[in-house]
């Protein structure tokens, strides 16, 4: 399967263009994409998604149509926040139960270490950049390598540095960023989305044979690309829908199974011998109390039970006294 986690959607564009550069991409080959929804530090206290859904299977109506209309792929809903100083506090926690993915965009050299570094990495998944722009940092190797091992993918999107509008500066920084990229990490940890905006995004999306060989020539190898495409974004879905719907990131709860009325009904039964059986057990209690009270009490004229340590104690001292007054006398 191949992914495209960025498609740019702002609240300007038509439900016309988006659904156009849809079923563009699924002509395409991808099978997966996502909506791109951005915005700045700090996020607002009640965080909407204004995303719109579409349905996951292809509608008959799709099915009738074949290949001349592709159905529209699989659409999952992410949020890039952009982030310039670590201590705004952006809400991660709450962005990551409205959206499907979340991603963060550091702007200053700051919030790229923390980014790489220190944010948790069950809140964010990808740490996307805009490559078509001078970095005010460098990609060093060592953040780089952590963010990595951390379980934190880097973006590059190639939508600006090939569309229709992009002009001969922004495709240099895009190929220079994209080399010091892929030098720091390696080739590792890479996701590669297509970042088209607006109506747009049709002529910014390729191929996915057309981008392994744009990265091939910038310094990628060529399976380090196919992964950029279908093993590290299928990674990244495959957690961000755990973290989700599963319990601590570890075990996935898909549903639980229902009782029969057969097994029910059997379980209602089993509760009332049980409680039958403890208020027969409460009946002796009480009964062997009574008749214990009844048998202390009928001890002291001579009864067959065992005398306690208390009586005989007592009786040894009014013996003594006895033999004592006897001598006495």
């Amino acid at each position: 399967m191949l992914y495209d986690l960025n498609i740019a959607w702002s609240p300007t564009t038509s439900a016309a263009d988006l659904e156009r550069t849809l079923r563009f991409s699924s002509q395409l080959g991808y099978n997966v994409v996502a909506l791109n929804h951005t915005l700045d530090a700090p996020l607002p206290s009640n965080i909407s998604n204004p995303l719109p859904k579409f349905p996951s299977s292809p509608s008959p109506a799709d099915s009738q149509t074949g290949s001349r209309n592709q159905r529209i792929p699989t659409t999952l809903r992410r949020l890039t926040i952009n982030l310039s100083d670590p201590a705004q506090n952006p809400q991660l926690p709450k962005a990551a139960q409205a959206y499907d993915i979340v991603a963060l965009r550091p702007l200053t050299e700051k919030a790229f270490q923390a980014a790489c570094l220190t944010v948790s990495a069950t809140d964010v998944s990808l740490i996307s950049l805009d490559l078509t722009s001078r970095l005010p940092f460098y990609l060093r190797p060592k953040p780089c390598m952590a963010a990595v091992s951390r379980g934190l993918r880097f973006e590059i999107c190639y939508g600006r540095a090939v569309g229709p509008g992009a002009d001969a500066r922004a495709r240099a920084n895009f190929i220079g960023n994209v080399a010091q990229l892929v030098r720091a990490t390696r080739g590792r940890g890479l996701v590669v989305s297509s970042g088209g905006e607006g109506g747009g995004g049709v002529l910014a999306l390729r191929a996915p044979a057309d981008v392994v060989n744009l990265l091939a020539v910038w310094g990628l190898p060529t399976d380090r690309g196919m992964e950029a495409l279908g093993t590290n974004p299928r990674g990244v879905v495959v957690n961000e829908g755990i973290k989700r719907s599963g319990f601590r990131g570890v075990v996935d709860i898909i549903g639980v199974a229902e009782r029969s009325e057969e097994d029910k009904a059997k379980e209602n039964e089993k509760g009332e011998a049980k409680g039958k059986e403890a208020a027969k057990d409460n009946k002796k209690r009480k009964n062997g109390e009574g008749e214990t009270a009844g048998q202390g009490s009928q001890g002291g004229e001579g009864g067959d039970q065992p005398m306690s340590k208390r009586q005989a104690k007592k009786m040894k001292a009014a013996l003594r006294k006895k033999e004592a007054e006897e001598k006495g006398a």
